[in-house]
Formats: structure tokens, sequence, C-alpha cells
């Protein structure tokens, strides 16, 4: 869509051609709205793509007034949110009427209360913190922790208090264990109250006073100066040279210049309505009034926290509802156990069938599955933290290895946040480059023509006029950190990009008014940026004398004062249709890059007499001005954001950008660091658009339907002009195709999406607190290559999860097999005999089992880790294959050690079970005990062992190579510790007999190395079926 200025004038001077996205699948009823989905290479001969002080009303106003934002008719599937009325789109008599105040006294003060009645404070709506008491009592309503509790209870009313100690320590070590991973308290909303600046300045009565900011209501008129806070949403009413940051809303790193004009189109985002000012924004340059229309919660941040307050952040992760889905199995299977326990006694039920349930019951449970999980999940944190990223929830950490969608902000996250001047063009010279990014006061200067390099202590005449401009027309400051070597800027970001490419030639403003070797530069009057003429200039005198005029500003604007070019000590008069034909064409040139784009002019000024600031009115000065060139700025990507960008790609996972930028700003930096396609919009014919339609501006994204979002083939890599709801609408789009979405942002308007999306990723260091809180994980380095690594890391904790799981699931099916199959075991009474008494099962459950378990959720990541695709829901946590390795390995060595007890009881002995054996040793017992003590140092030995099994469930592990190489020292320890553990309880005397009731072995000791052999032949036997024909 081309688009001119109203100005006859001006109508050749701008020129913009601006559309969206190409999206061939869409419904008809959508592509024949007021808005076509096409997209041409954004060109102009303004400044560029934000809001700067340079072209805001150039660009702004061109796009508002031509291209009519008014939504011809809604095709939603459900009623749109109930909103305010358009104050940006209403003329100020009109809003003055419906506010019921007046645009020059305010609101009368016998209103006030009236109205604080009707609207109440101006004030976020509270929220309730985290109750330790609750936290904790929740802890204990889970279905393991139940079972044990339950063990425990008839324990202890058997008076059997070892045992029922035991377990109630291992419940209360797993309750508090999660207790202090969980406990980290809400404060949101705390944060969006500090933001509000404490008191206003307004107008009631016609008389200005100062009143705390919660007291605003309706229809006040605030008084704005430069550095204040916003302390309500109002319309502009008056504005001289006004800007104001709004990054925390809309995510633009340029501050905002406002304006009184009425904005045509209700639907416009936030950063276009730049004759509205918001809540918690900040008056970075000018002074302004403005009339309220919102307060409190019915604000933009208000809206925000509501919808915060509203998520739901309760939703449990698939890890999580499988922990669940497995303690339900797990339960239904100890109560089977128990009623065949019960069965095979024929419902004859005595304290020792009693207490064989028990021990069949506490088989079925693996006490220290909750705590390893919940340590292994605080060391991936510990790790993450290492790596500079913070987890905030522990949930988070498994669901980043599932990841299949990031959806990025631009500002502060794929880039730096600092505006840099990167390439100039200058009449008869052509274009050059820049290199350094940020503050670097360090860089080379290129011609694209011949790749030669300027020296900086041999500048051309004709480059140092540019210098002279970007430096003395500039009233912002480079200054040194105090600590380190870094610089740091102070005023606007435009201007600091300015003054710092002056550094790098060495001709920074201080060095040209420095008067130390012979008289400097001396600045003698300044005409401040104005936004009805987007222009700034300057008078200065060089050492020789002379008086310099310089101008900076919009390209239309500073072209109409230009009567030719200046090339050195040379000047060439030309005609305006020249010098337009001659410049626009760059401008567009420097556009399609996404910079925002200044024209610099300058002329020699003739005086009589004294100079001094009120000799010249700036009509004076910007007249009969010679164009030096133009210069291109934008905010860089970060240094690693390519590479990080390309392996999210490798693994699997697409990078989305939703940004508040400008739809060409926004294509040029995806096509930077990698989200787009390198030749994506480029080389195209005048008027076509990009086919593969992976851009879309918020505006028409905003206006599909969900049915239709669904509908398209792809969501759109890059959505420019987003607001709060696009972000948000973006991730629940992603949720119904079945993502798991990431969303990484720093300003209070991520809020809302960082707390939608299944993981949401703050920025630290730029980053707001609001951001934080509602975040799961903060980047302490606001490095978007660290979600890599964190993502990494999650891969890695669910598959260390998985492994463990199934070894210590495993471990139990081990040891109830023996149990349900020694029911056929009975004694000389006919009461059932233990093949393993609760204390060992316990013993296996928590000291064999868990120490192994915790080393392989310590388990390195693989090499291939991140070139493999996220995971699916068939790979969940109890996954098919993972339930089948659970049956075989649990039944194989549970048969095996059954086999050993077997053998010793009537391979070996005479099949005496004795009389009375379950509770204390006599001479009868002697065959049970030794048979307790083999299937006990079989159970344990293959337990610990079956952790070196389950380091891969696919790959051998037992072959010589992969012993060689591997480097978990974690179970090696807690295997050597294992068998010393094991040792003790079966030759310490007193513990052997009286607590773990079975007998030291001896030749048994053959037995254990068989078996072990027998083991790891059918581990490895397993491994290679199922390689082979899964």
């Amino acid at each position: 869509m081309d688009s001119t200025t109203n100005n006859p004038q001006e109508q050749h001077n701008t020129t913009i051609t601006f559309a969206e996205i190409s999206h061939r699948d869409l419904p008809n009823d959508v592509r024949n709205q007021n808005e076509k989905l096409s997209q041409k290479p954004f060109t102009r001969t303004s400044t560029g793509q934000s809001s700067t002080d340079w072209d805001t009303k150039s660009v702004r106003s061109a796009i508002m007034k031509r291209m009519r934002f008014v939504k011809k008719k809604k095709n939603r599937d459900a009623e749109p949110r109930v909103e305010g009325p358009p104050y940006h789109t209403m003329d100020l008599e009109t809003v003055a009427k419906l506010l019921k105040s007046d645009i020059e006294d305010g609101v009368s003060e016998s209103q006030v209360e009236e109205r604080r009645q009707q609207y109440g404070y101006n004030e976020m709506e509270g929220e309730g913190g985290v109750s330790p008491i609750k936290l904790l009592i929740k802890q204990f309503f889970n279905v393991m922790i139940l079972i044990l509790a339950i063990a425990m209870a008839v324990s202890f009313a058997f008076k059997d208090w070892i045992e029922g100690g035991v377990i109630a320590a291992i419940a209360i070590i797993n309750a508090v264990v999660g207790f202090l991973q969980e406990y980290k308290a809400e404060k949101t909303m705390d944060s969006l109250r500090q933001m509000a600046s404490p008191t206003s300045r307004v107008i009631r009565d016609g008389q200005g006073k100062t009143i705390p900011t919660r007291e605003l209501i309706p229809g006040d008129i605030i008084v704005l100066n430069s550095g204040d806070v916003v302390g309500a949403d109002a319309r502009v009413v008056e504005a001289f040279n006004m800007d104001i940051d709004e990054a925390l809303l809309t995510g633009e790193s340029v501050p905002v210049n406002k304006v009184n004009d009425i904005i045509e189109g209700a639907e416009i985002s936030l950063g276009d309505r730049i004759n509205m000012t918001y809540s918690s924004t900040i008056i970075t340059k000018g002074r302004g009034k403005s009339i309220v229309t919102a307060i409190g919660m019915q604000t933009e941040i208000g809206k925000i926290a509501k919808r915060l307050l509203d998520s739901n952040d309760n939703s449990k992760t698939p890890l999580q509802k499988s922990l669940d889905r497995m303690a339900l199995v797990l339960l239904a299977v100890a109560i089977c156990t128990v009623i065949i326990t019960f069965g095979s006694a024929k419902f004859i039920i005595n304290d020792e069938v009693i207490l064989y349930a028990i021990s069949t019951a506490i088989a079925v449970i693996p006490e220290g599955l909750v705590a390893v999980v919940t340590l292994t999940q605080a060391f991936g944190v510990h790790s993450m933290a290492i790596n500079k990223a913070l987890i905030r929830r522990m949930a988070a950490l498994e669901m980043l290895g599932a990841v299949t969608n990031v959806c990025s902000d631009k500002t502060g996250t794929l880039t730096q946040s600092k505006m840099v001047l990167t390439r100039f063009w200058m009449p008869k010279k052509g274009f050059y480059s820049i290199s350094g990014l940020g503050f670097d006061i360090k860089g080379e200067v290129k011609s694209e023509s011949d790749e030669s390099t300027i020296p900086s202590n041999d500048i051309p005449p004709y480059l140092k006029q540019l210098a002279y401009n970007a430096a003395l027309c500039n009233m912002s400051e480079i200054r040194k950190d105090k600590e380190g070597d870094g610089y740091h800027g102070i005023g606007d970001p435009t201007e600091v990009a300015l003054q710092v490419f002056a550094y790098k030639l060495d001709m920074g403003k201080p060095k040209l008014l420095s008067t130390k070797g012979g008289p400097g530069w001396t600045l003698i009057s300044e005409y401040p940026f104005d936004s009805s003429i987007k222009r700034m200039s300057v008078l200065c005198k060089n050492s020789e004398g002379e008086h310099i005029g310089f101008l900076k500003g919009a390209t239309e604007r500073v072209l109409e004062r230009c009567v030719g070019i200046k090339t050195g000590d040379s000047v060439e008069y030309i005609s305006q249709e020249q010098l337009n034909s001659m410049v626009l064409p760059q401008v567009d040139e420097l556009a399609r890059g996404g910079l925002r784009v200044l024209s610099l002019a300058s002329r020699s000024v003739k005086v009589n007499g004294k100079v001094t600031a009120e000799t010249f009115a700036r009509e004076d000065i910007e007249q009969d001005m010679f164009f030096l060139g133009l210069v291109g700025i934008y905010d860089p990507p970060r240094v690693e954001s390519k590479d990080a960008v390309i392996e999210c790609h490798q693994a699997g996972i697409t990078v989305h950008m939703l940004t508040g930028d400008h739809i060409a700003t926004a294509t040029a930096i995806a096509r930077e660091v990698a989200i787009l396609p390198s030749d994506y919009g480029l080389n195209l014919p005048p008027g076509k658009s990009d086919p593969r339609a992976l851009v879309m501006s918020a505006q028409n994204f905003d206006r599909l339907t969900d049915a239709q979002v669904d509908a398209l083939e792809n969501l759109p890599l890059v959505v420019a002009r987003c607001s709060p709801d696009t972000k948000v609408k973006m991730i629940e789009a992603l949720h119904r195709r079945k993502k798991i979405a990431g969303m990484t942002g720093d300003g209070v308007n991520d809020s809302p999406s960082l707390k939608e999306a299944d993981i949401g990723i703050a920025m630290g260091q730029a980053g707001s607190d609001v951001a934080k809180q509602a975040a799961d994980i903060v980047l302490v380095d606001d490095n978007f290559a660290t979600i890599v690594k964190a993502i990494e890391e999650g891969r890695r904790v669910f598959s260390n999860i998985s492994r463990f799981v199934v070894h210590m699931v495993s471990g139990n099916v081990a040891e109830l097999t023996p149990l349900i199959l020694g029911l056929a075991f009975r004694d000389l009474s006919g009461d059932p005999v233990f093949p393993m008494t609760p204390i060992q099962i316990l013993f296996n459950n928590i000291l064999t089992s868990s120490p192994p378990a915790m080393s392989l959720g310590l388990e390195p990541v693989h090499p291939d880790q991140m070139l493999q695709p996220p995971r699916t829901s068939k790979q969940a946590l109890f996954a098919r294959n993972n339930v089948i390795d659970i049956l075989f390995y649990g039944v194989m060595i549970g048969g095996i050690c059954l086999l050993n007890f077997v053998v010793v009881v009537w391979g070996w002995g005479t099949g005496n079970l004795g009389e009375g054996c379950n509770h204390r040793y006599n001479d009868s017992c002697e065959e049970v005990f030794r048979a307790r003590g083999a299937l006990f140092a079989t159970l344990t030995l293959i337990i610990l062992l079956h952790g070196f099994t389950c380091r891969d469930l696919y790959q051998p592990t037992w072959t010589w190579n992969a012993m060689k190489n591997m480097n978990n020292k974690y179970l090696i320890w807690s295997t050597i510790c294992g068998i010393c553990l094991m040792l003790i309880c079966l030759y310490v005397p007193v513990l052997n007999t009286d607590v773990f009731k079975q007998h030291p072995i001896t030749w048994e000791w053959g037995m254990v190395a068989a078996s072990i052999l027998v083991y790891i032949a059918f581990a490895e036997g397993w491994k290679w079926l199922k390689r082979r024909f899964w």
C-alpha cells in the first residue's frame, strides 16, 4: 500500500511502501478486509522504522492518515473483550465531554469523592503470598506418602517400632525436600505497585496541585515534565517536544514523541497511539499535559496485572502428571498384592499375614523416587545457575527439554538495546560501513565500493564535516564506566549513536570543544528538536573563527532546507528535484535494511559583530543548507544471537520474534539472526511479497479468529507491532497445535505471555521486576544463547530422570516378584515365610536404589543431545518402551534372586522353612536366614550394577569401550558405598539377625557372582533385541 502525506509540498518527499505478508491460505473474508495481507519492501524518505525524535510524524502520520485503520467488520468466534472508548480517535472536546471534565480547569474538587466512589483508587489489586503451612501440608497429599503413612501406622499398631520409625523418617524427608524446593513466594503485584509514580501534578478547579498518584481520577488534567513517571493512562492535551519511554509496554528501545493529533483507527497498536500516555511510562524529554482516561486495573499496565492474576499457575507439567499416574498405578498394584496375600491365606488374617501384606505394599512403592526426582532437579537448577540461568520454578526444568517453539522479544533479548550507527551514505562518495557495536568507541570506517579503510588519524575533509555534525549537533554524552574499560551513553539513544560514531573517528564532542592545544570549537546557540518540524540545529564557531550551522533530522524536512550538496570543502548548487532524486533512493536502500535514517546538513553563516545565542532566529540558521549525507542507525543483534538461533534449529526448535517494532526493522533483524532466511523479502519485484509468508503485522494477526489462525499452514516467524494480547494469542495458538512454547522477554509488556507460556524466560539485567516474577527462568546475562544451554540442561535432566525411574521402579518389581511367588512358601505352622523382610525391602529401596538413581540424575549430557528433535508425548516418562523395560528388568532380576533363595533352602539345604522366622531367629530358621542373606546380597549387587545398565537404555554399557568412556564418578562411588553397607548389614552381629533377619553367607558368593553374569547377559541381550527389532 503506497501512501503519501496530505501536504502537496511534501508529497514528493515522503513515500511509504508498507503492506503486510501474503497468506494465500487465509479465508476470503480475511483477505478482503481493510488491510491487504501482502508485504512490499518498506521504503521511505524519512528516518526509519521506530518512533524516534526524527521520524515520528513523517512516518506514523503518513501511515495512519492514509491506511485508515478502521475495522470494517468483525469475524470472531467469541465476543471481543469490552474496552474503554478509543480516546485516541477522538478530539479533545469529545474526550472532555465523555470524562465530564474541562480541558483548561480539570475536574472540580466537589466531584472528586463522587468519582472515587465510582472508579476507586488508582492502584493495583492485591495478591496474597504463598502460605508456608499450606505448602507444607500439600507435601503430604501425595499417593506414595499416603501409602507409607498407612504402612507406618500398621507397623506401629503391631509394635514394630523399627520399621515404623524408618518409614516415618522417609516420609518426613520427602516432605521436607519438596517443601524447601517449592517455597518461593510470588511478588508480581508488589513489583507493579512499585512502578507507579508516588505523586502527580494535576489541575483541579483551574489550580495546580500535587496529589498522591493513587488519588488520580478519570478526567484529571495531569502536568508532565521531563523525568516524571506517568501516573495513569491519559489522552495528550498538549505536548512540547515530549518524548516518553514506553519500552515496558511496547518493547521499543527508542522514546516516542507525543502529539495531541487525532489518530484514526480504533485498533492500532499501543506503540502507534502517539496521542496517549500510559501509566508507569517515563517522560524522557519535554513537557506536556494529559487528561486521565483510565486508572488502576483499567490502565494498560493494569490489564497486564489482571492477566497475571487470572493466569493459572497451578497446572501440572507432564512429568508431574506422569508421576501422579504412576503413583495411582502403584497404589492399585499395592492393593492387589494385599488382596493376593490375604487370598493366599484364605482370608484367615493374622499378624503374620498382615505383616506380609505390608511388606508387599512397601515393595511396590519406590519410597525414594520423589526425593531423587526433586534433588536431581535441584542439581539441574544449580548447574543452570552456574551457566547464568536462574530457575524460579522447578517444574520449568523438566519442560525445557520438551520445548518446540521459542517466542522471543526483539529489543534487549535478541538485540543489545543499544542504538548504533552502522552505515552512512555521502553524495559522490557512496556507502560506508562502520564496525563496532554498542558503546564501543573503537571502530573502522570502510568504503563499500572499494573496501578501503579510512584511518582515524587521517580523516578526509568530506568525512570530517559529517563527524562535526554528528558530534556538535548533539545533546548526548559518552562517559567512561567507573568500573572496567567500557562506556555508557547519557541522552537520547539516537544521539548517543551519533556521538559514538564521532568518537570512533576521534572527533567526539568533548575533544572538539576542548581548548587544549589552542582554541577549539565553540557552541554558540542550540535549537532543540521540534516535533512539528522534525529537525534540530546548532550554531558553532570553529577554531578559525568561522561560524557554521549544523542541521539534522527527518530526511524530507532536511532536504527542503537544502540548496545543494557539500563534499569536503567544495559545494555544489542543485535543484530540489535533483536533490530528491539523488537522495531518496539511498534512503530506501538504508530503510530496507531495517535502519532508522537521519539526514545531516551544514552551511557557513556570515556574521557581523558579536554573536550570541539570541543573534539568530532558528529560521535564519536552518536555510540555504548544503546536504552532507545520510546515516543509518539501528539496535544491533547480540553477537551470539545468530549462533543460538541456529542451534535451536538444529535441535528441532522453531524461533519466533514477537516485537513492538516496525515490520521492516523486525524483518531485517530476523534475517540477521537467522530466524528468517537470509534472502527473505529481498530482491523481489516492486509490489511483490515473499511467497514464503513468514512475517505478519500484529494488526492482521489479531484480527484472525482462532479457527483462521489454526488454518494457517505455518504460524508467522515474525510478528511486528505486537501488543501484550498478540503475544498471548501466539502462545495460545501454539498450544492448540500441541506445541510446548517458551517465551522470552524483559518488559512489563511481556509479562502476560511469560505467564501464559509453558516456559517464561525473563532477562535478568534489563528485565523489569514484573517480568522476572512472571517468568519461570531468569537469564542473568540477558543472553539469548543461554536459553540453548538451558534447553540442553532440561533435556539432560529429563533423560536422566527417565533412566533412574526405570532403574528404581524395576528394582521395586524385582522385590515384588519373589514376595508374590514366595507366598507359596509356608513354615511348619502354615504361615507364609518372607523371602525378604520389610527392613531389607526398605534398605534396597532407599540405600541401595536411591544413590545410584541419584547418580544417574547427574549423568553428563549426551554428545548428540542437541541434535535430536524435542521429545514428543509418546516419549513421556512412562512411555511404552520404559514400561516394558521396567517389567522385563524387574521380573528378570526378581526371578534370579528368588532362584538363589530356592537353591539355598532346597538345593543346599533340607527344605526346612522353620517356624516363626518372620519375627526372630531360632534354631529352625538357619536355612531361611541364610537364604535371605543370599537373596539380599544378590538383589543388592544387581540393583547397584543395574545403574550402569540404565546409563543407556538402548546402547551397550557393559562393553570395554562403554566402561572405558564412562565419566560418571558419582555412580561408581554410590556403588562402592552400597556394597560396603550391604557387607555391614550381612556381617555385623545383631544388626544382621535382629534387624534384617538374615545370616552371613559363605559359599553362596559363588552363586551371587554367577547370578550377576547371568543378569549382564540378559540385559545386553535385551538391548540387542531392542536395537534389532524396535
